[in-house]
């Protein structure tokens, strides 16, 4: 493997490694959470408030969730 061939492969695992660690801190936002807060924030900002989010019936589970627990 030739010294330039090395630099870029460390670059691009260093990149990756970057880009891997963005993100959110905390638990996951759900879509009724994220309506609510929106809500809650327009009515602060003194805006038109979106309509009220409706309360999902229960958590369904997904088959990927085992993943990111």
């Amino acid at each position: 493997m030739t010294a330039g061939r090395m630099m870029v492969t460390l670059a691009l695992v260093a990149t990756m490694a970057a880009v891997t660690a963005c993100g959110r801190r905390g638990d996951p936002l759900t879509p009724y959470d994220a309506a609510v807060q929106a809500r809650k924030d327009a009515e602060k900002a003194k805006q038109p408030l979106p309509p009220e989010p409706q309360k999902p019936d229960r958590n369904k589970p997904f088959i990927l969730d085992r993943l990111i627990q």
